[in-house]
């Protein structure tokens, strides 16, 4: 415990957290440290752990977090949801998709509701629960070898103190029939810290369509979750991945998504934050490891209230012939905060790269606020590379002229942001999470575009 104590204490790039905390942090270390667990899993454990201990939670002194106070989520006194007992009335409708037919996995604070899920058995398509995956070849040659390699103290926590999440393989040629969509809920009456992560592997020429929803029940107090998610696409593997916020206040989240990419494989990101949880962090890495490689990432934050919505993106280009597509738009309502850090890198035997990245910013109100840093690095020559972003509110001329047609200016105030949000959710692959995102969109702007 003291040395725990100091480690974090000395950092000058840390901040405290709550003594309750603290002391759950380390018990439930030594608690892990002696169960049933594979050597190699412990020895990943305790590595990551001390890594944990030197570095602490950062603080606004850390250029990656400037913009991002940690302070007030972690010097509350969290109790670990290792600890709750899950409530029996758990509702899914904030989470339900019209029309969209997939397969259904419900995770409470990460550990798996079977009697809330509805997924039938697919020849090639292997779903498991983290803790049931040790023995899976695939779990045992990529857990914690991709994440683990970035700069996130979040992500050594995770890999730390991890109890629950999914493993997700899709064998080689397999093309799984329908998308799986997993609900993640938040669920405690004791404000609770949750680590949740999970293994997402495409073998040669598999394909798979993933939708993430993040609601909160009810009646939940305030909680922190993290969510570390590695995904691995062998050669010619395609995925289409969306993330859904779509949460109440009580909750906040900070993620990590690694996505590591093989030759001719394609992967489709598409981010979605909408009016509620207090506080979301997400960190979305994508490596360009081999030739002819594929990423389009794509974000849409539409924030109110006091929320604040921070996104960290790195596209990595380290092989030739690749290309990457990168668009983020953020509208800012009342006293919300968005925050876009978009990295594209390309190393020097990455010849032949087309990169492209663009965040536009829309701030709705005096009182919203943007921090937008479009960055890219350049070490070959033979590239096409573009990057920049723009900030403003509405065009004031396109707002006459639509009132001058009778709409009322409410009205095409909303008309105008919808729009404006559309140049990215008409770039969505699946027209079902389309519809239903500008639909939330739509819904997130009444009576607030003004």
């Amino acid at each position: 415990m003291d040395n725990f104590n100091s480690g974090l204490i000395k950092n000058n790039m840390s901040t405290l957290v709550a003594d309750s905390l603290y002391q759950q942090l380390v018990s439930s270390f030594h608690e892990i440290g002696n169960a049933q667990e594979p050597a190699e899993l412990l020895s990943l454990r305790q590595a990551a752990f001390e890594r944990f201990q030197k570095e602490g939670f950062p603080t606004v002194k850390n250029e990656e977090w400037k913009y991002t106070n940690l302070h007030s989520l972690i010097s509350t006194p969290y109790v670990l949801d290792t600890e709750l007992t899950l409530p029996n009335n758990i509702d899914l409708d904030k989470a339900v998709i019209p029309e969209l037919d997939a397969y259904r996995i419900v995770l409470v604070n990460g550990r798996y509701v079977a009697a809330l899920s509805a997924l039938d058995e697919e020849m090639g398509l292997v779903v498991k629960t983290i803790a049931d995956a040790h023995g899976e070849a695939n779990f045992q040659k990529h857990y914690a070898q991709h994440a683990d390699k970035a700069d996130n103290v979040f992500v050594q926590l995770n890999t730390a103190l991890q109890h629950a999440g999914l493993y997700i393989a899709v064998s080689k040629n397999k093309i799984v029939s329908k998308p799986v969509h997993i609900i993640h809920v938040a669920a405690g009456d004791t404000e609770f810290f949750s680590q949740t992560r999970n293994l997402i592997v495409l073998e040669e020429n598999a394909e798979i369509e993933v939708v993430e929803s993040f609601i909160t029940h009810a009646a939940a107090a305030k909680n922190l979750n993290t969510k570390v998610t590695e995904i691995v696409l062998d050669k010619n593997a395609k995925m289409q991945h969306y993330y859904l916020q779509v949460s109440q206040d009580s909750s906040n989240y900070i993620h990590h998504t690694e996505v590591c990419q093989e030759q001719h494989s394609l992967y489709n990101n598409y981010n979605c934050n909408l009016p509620g949880a207090s506080f979301v962090r997400h960190n979305i890495n994508v490596r360009l490891d081999a030739e002819n490689v594929e990423s389009h990432l794509y974000g849409i934050n539409l924030t109110s209230g006091k929320q604040l919505v921070d996104n960290h993106t790195i596209v990595d280009h380290m092989k030739p012939h690749c290309e990457s597509y990168e668009w983020y738009k953020n509208i800012p309502q009342e006293e919300s905060t968005a925050v876009f850090n978009g990295k594209i890198f390309v190393r020097e035997d990455a010849q032949k790269t087309n990169a492209f990245q663009q965040n536009n910013n829309m701030l709705i109100g005096d009182k919203s606020t943007v921090y937008t840093k479009p960055q890219l690095e350049i070490f070959a020559d033979d590239v096409k590379c573009s990057h920049g972003c723009t900030m403003g509110q509405f065009d004031d001329e396109a707002l006459f002229y639509l009132r001058a047609r009778g709409i009322g200016e409410e009205s095409a105030r909303i008309l105008l942001v919808h729009a404006f949000a559309f140049d990215v959710t008409s770039r969505f692959s699946n027209q079902v999470v389309r519809n239903y995102v500008e639909d939330l969109v739509a819904v997130g702007l009444e009576g607030k575009a003004s």
